[in-house]
Parts: C-alpha cells; structure tokens; sequence
C-alpha cells in the first residue's frame, strides 16, 4: 500500500450528485441520446475508474486507471474492433494485432503517459490469475489495449504513482449503468482547451442500434474551442494554463483517446471507418490535431458474439456499408458531446508544483452560447 492514500471515485451516480452535464446547460446537441447518454448504453459494456487525488506541489498525485469492458468483465470472449490515429504523437498498445486480426481481447484501459507499461502488465497478471482462480490454464500471450494521454501538468507523472492495485480496482468495479464523467479515472489530471478536461461520455440511438463514445480528453488550445459552434474558446481568455511556459500557451501539445462501441453487426473493417468518424467530431469543438496531440481512436462491435471463434464455421451478421451512414452521423454528435461533457463534469483543480487550471464556468459557457444564438 501506499504511504498516502487516494480518492477512489464511485462509478454509479445518483441523480442527487450527479454532476450538471451539457444539456442541463441548455448546450444544443443533435441526435437522440440513450437513456444514460453513455457509451453503456451500449448493452453489456461496463467502465470502471481509479482515481488518485493525493499530496500536494511536487508530490501531487493526480491520475488514474479508465477501464471499458465490452463484453462485461469477460477477457475470453472477443468483439470484432478496428483502430485509427488521426495524430500519432501517444500511444495505444495491442493495435498491431487488432490491426491484423479484427478482434479486441479484454478490455480498453487508459490511463497516463508514463503509466501504460504498467497498467499493460498488471492486466497480464491479473488474467493470469483469475484463470488460475477458476481452475483454467491462463493464455500464453496477450496483448492488451492500453491508451494514454499526458497529465504532468497537474501530476507528478515521473512519481510513477499507478500501481497493479489500481489497474484491478479499475477492472473489478466496473458497471453498467450511468458513469461518472470529469476529474475521475485516467482523465483526473487531463487539461482539454485550456480548461479542465478529463473523461466524457456520449450515446446515440439510431435506428435498431447505439452507438457510444467515451473520451479522454487533453487536447486543444482555449482559442480553438468551439461548441455548438460559438467560439467559446475566444470568449474566455482568462487564466489559461501553461502560459507561464511561453511556446507552450500557443502550441496544441495535448492528446485524445476516443472509444466507440456500437451494437451493429459490423466487421473490422467497418469498424475501422467508423473510428476514423470520430475526427470529425473532434474537429466540431474546433481540434485540428497538432503534431504534439496523440488523438488516437478505437471501435468495437458487441454484436456477433462468436466473432473470436476458433475453429470451424462461423455464423455472422453484417450491416452493409450502404446502411452505415446513420452510425458514422451518431459516432460524429456523440464525440461531440463526450468532449464538451468532459469539460462541464470537470471541477478546478490545483496540482503538480500549484499548476491550476480553471474549470470551464457555466454561467460564462451559457452567456456565449446566447450571445451567438445557441
């Protein structure tokens, strides 16, 4: 155990303490929202968090372990999946192979830069384990999706402070149901357009299908912040972070992971086009990607369960590509809002050597949002 502890956020929220989210801001989005508007809408997906928030100046602690199962907390049974990066600067491991296979293994994890070796390999362990558990021989090799995106700004990233113990907290308490979105997970510590970032959630219902988005988001620079159009971004200009560092207040040095389930039948791919859908939506709350952003995205299918089959026939469903249209729509409204709800959800937060960073302010987002006829 650690010599300080930490706070670990509860995924389930109730409708007391749930924080406000966009549309409580009257922030206009299109599409039909599921009923959490959150990627578990999406049946059987599950997310977890493990959130540190400890110590202070030099040793402050402010990250942690996003888990999203999905197919449940079932690392045996794999969903077709597809990859893309809009902008390589991070990382996401295990895409080699689901590049060349089409099948995601176990869950997504994301968490901070310098973190991912060990959340990779505390996956690793902890499905050893459980196979041994149950009695089962564990899986020769595995290659797990880890993504990242960095918070040294607010963190103490080289204190290297996540630990196998978190990566498991992570994976063990995932739910259904709603989640819960800003300061919480591997996005505590994120900064996203100069104002508090973190984690979001979205959902669309289209048709028979959902499609649903998770972000981490820490990308972009105040002045490019767009939502539902209105330039926020250059409509608040006070108490931008890292001006004190001079190149880094203009240059776009943040990253993004996306994470987009869907219950259409669709192949890798599909899955695929669908990830690189999610650029778009990126691009409404005004990204254009820069060479330091690692904006990296992911999809996957919990429809065709005997996808990882292997051996014999299978047996698929496809949505033709002809029918896709729908989903590429809700894949794009739903990364739109998931950011934008990232960033309502967020809270102030003072960190790594009294770096501060402003949460977004409601009342200013809704008097923008006016003035331009939002």
């Amino acid at each position: 155990m650690k010599p300080y502890w930490l706070l670990l956020v509860p995924l389930v929220v109730s409708s007391a303490t749930a924080a406000e989210r966009s549309r409580d801001l009257g922030v206009p989005f299109e599409g039909k929202p599921g009923a959490w508007n959150a990627i578990t809408d999406v049946k059987g997906i599950e997310v977890g968090y493990r959130t540190l928030i400890a110590g202070a100046g030099a040793k402050a602690v402010r990250t942690g372990v996003t888990a999203v199962w999905p197919r449940g907390k079932n690392p045996d049974i794999p969903a077709f999946g597809g990859w893309f990066a809009q902008n390589g600067n991070g990382e996401m491991t295990g895409t080699t192979w689901l590049e060349e296979g089409g099948l995601l293994s176990g869950p997504v994890l994301i968490t901070n830069t310098h973190s991912v070796g060990t959340v990779r390999d505390s996956f690793i362990r902890w499905q050893v384990a459980r196979a041994r558990g149950l009695g089962e021989e564990p899986q020769e090799w595995s290659l797990p999706v880890v993504a990242e995106t960095w918070d040294g700004f607010l963190n103490d990233i080289n204190g290297f402070h996540v630990t196998m113990e978190d990566t498991v907290a992570a994976l063990e308490s995932a739910k259904s149901g709603p989640i819960e979105e800003g300061n919480v997970g591997g996005g505590t510590g994120m900064v996203c357009y100069g104002f508090k970032g973190g984690t979001g959630t979205s959902s669309r219902r289209v048709d028979a299908y959902t499609v649903g988005v998770l972000v981490q988001c820490n990308c972009g620079r105040r002045a490019q912040l767009q939502i539902s159009g209105a330039p926020v971004g250059r409509e608040i200009q006070e108490s931008i972070p890292y001006a004190r560092n001079g190149a880094f207040r203009d240059a776009d040095t943040g990253s993004i992971i996306i994470v987009i389930a869907t219950d259409a039948p669709l192949l890798p791919n599909q899955l695929k086009r669908l990830a690189r859908r999610a650029s778009m939506g990126l691009a409404r709350t005004g990204s254009s990607s820069g060479n330091g952003s690692g904006d990296i995205f992911i999809a996957f299918s919990t429809a065709n369960p005997d996808a990882g089959k292997t051996s014999g026939l299978v047996n698929l469903t496809l949505l033709p590509n002809d029918e896709m249209n729908p989903l590429f729509e809700a894949t794009v409204q739903a990364t739109e809002e998931a950011i934008v709800n990232a960033m309502v959800a967020a809270e102030t937060m003072t960190g790594y050597n009294g770096h501060k960073v402003i949460a977004l302010p409601h009342d200013r987002l809704r008097e923008v949002l006016h003035k331009y006829g939002r």
